[in-house]
């Protein structure tokens, strides 16, 4: 090899979030995205309370149920996603990431989308959801692009879930505009998310495990990707096609209290005992082991244990939003120069956002005190995004540092 070579290999680099021209929060997929993503975590759940205790009356004809249920699903979680997709795809691809304008444009496309929703007295609903439904056909438009020219045909799977998820979003538009309220719709977008967490999260926390102890100097590393990896996915999938079309079929328990087994296996494969020390990777293990309780959950639920909101609640605030806020983390810190380190900020959002997940089911044990349950479960939502933004606002705003 020549001494030319490895200096030719990094002129092709992909840029990791340097701002050459342009505002800042426009030179990299996940600065918007993630801040606009926390930022709206707060607002929708603020606005959500608010309507619950009657004080707003909260997107007119398209309800308020349906708004808070499309806004958690459809809104926030829809950011995060182009944030990671927009940010991860390049590095799979190793094409320049979509970044500027274009980028701008695009994040306009999704506040639009919450805007016209919150605005259906004035535009109508039909209008609203027709606005709100372009952004994700946008982004899997752009990301598809991306795959295929780069031809990545391995990382379209990705891409199903994001074609599901833009699939869902439309016919859940159908069932509000009818005045119906989508539970089959509502658990397919929630299965899609907890599908993609199966398959990147399986790429991502065994990596940066073995990453991490491999700087250390260990070489307890985690079980690599096999044969048993793509067997608990499949499983997963099957699990959690049975819950959305049928969850109160005996067919659905089998198949959830398996996929459970199968998938806290493979969590304990990745060794996450031994990433005590960084925070920053112990949530990641956290935010998975909500993928073998959720599909528990799902056993549980088609016997008859567990009501379905509760499942619901397990899967999308443990799985989706712990592992959204763990990769929120990570990626704004290392793709703007710093350290992969956990600060005490950061661990307070990811403590909170764990108790949010946990307490939540606990309604239903305890009806009595379910008002001041769903209370405590909405503050913590709050707080764990509150502190998320207070931190991180500054630093996906601001310049990338130099390398450390």
């Amino acid at each position: 090899m020549s001494a030319s070579q490895p200096a030719a290999r990094v002129s092709r680099a992909v840029p990791r979030g340097l701002s050459r021209t342009g505002p800042v929060l426009f030179s990299y997929g996940f600065r918007p995205f993630f801040l606009g993503g926390g930022l709206w975590a707060i607002a929708a759940m603020v606005l959500w309370i608010a309507a619950i205790a009657g004080h707003v009356d909260l997107a007119g004809d398209y309800g308020a149920p349906n708004w808070h249920a499309h806004e958690m699903l459809f809104g926030f979680a829809s950011a995060v996603l182009a944030g990671f997709l927009l940010t991860a795809v390049p590095n799979w691809t190793g094409r320049l990431p979509v970044s500027g304008w274009p980028l701008g444009g695009l994040f306009g496309l999704w506040c639009a989308g919450r805007a016209a929703l919150l605005a259906t007295d004035a535009i109508g609903v039909v209008a609203a959801a027709v606005i709100d439904g372009l952004f994700l056909p946008a982004l899997l438009a752009i990301c598809t692009r991306e795959v295929v020219a780069g031809r990545k045909w391995k990382d379209l799977k990705v891409l199903g879930g994001l074609l599901a998820l833009s699939i869902a979003n439309g016919v859940f538009h159908m069932a509000a505009i009818d005045g119906g309220h989508d539970h089959v719709t509502i658990r397919l977008a929630a299965a899609a998310y907890v599908v993609l967490v199966m398959i990147v999260g399986g790429r991502i926390v065994p990596s940066f495990t073995r990453n991490w102890l491999n700087k250390s100097g260990r070489t307890d590393f985690p079980v690599p990707y096999n044969r048993y990896d793509t067997a608990a996915i499949l499983g997963g999938v099957a699990a959690l096609a049975a819950w959305t079309a049928a969850p109160e079929h005996p067919a659905t328990a089998g198949l959830g209290l398996a996929a459970a087994v199968l998938h806290g296996v493979r969590l304990h494969r990745w060794r996450g005992w031994t990433t005590a020390p960084e925070k920053l990777l112990v949530i990641l293990h956290i935010a998975y082991a909500f993928v073998p309780l959720g599909l528990l959950a799902i056993g549980f639920s088609a016997l008859g244990g567990l009501e379905e909101r509760s499942v619901l609640h397990l899967l999308s605030v443990g799985a989706i939003a712990c592992m959204m806020l763990a990769v929120m983390t990570r990626a704004s810190l290392g793709h703007t120069g710093r350290a992969l380190t956990a600060s005490r900020l950061t661990v307070a959002a990811y403590a909170a956002l764990v108790l949010c997940a946990l307490v939540r089911p606990l309604g239903e044990a305890f009806p009595d005190a379910s008002a001041e349950i769903y209370a405590a479960s909405g503050v913590l939502w709050i707080a764990a995004f509150g502190l998320f933004c207070l931190e991180y606002a500054p630093i996906l705003a601001r310049k990338r540092r130099a390398p450390l």
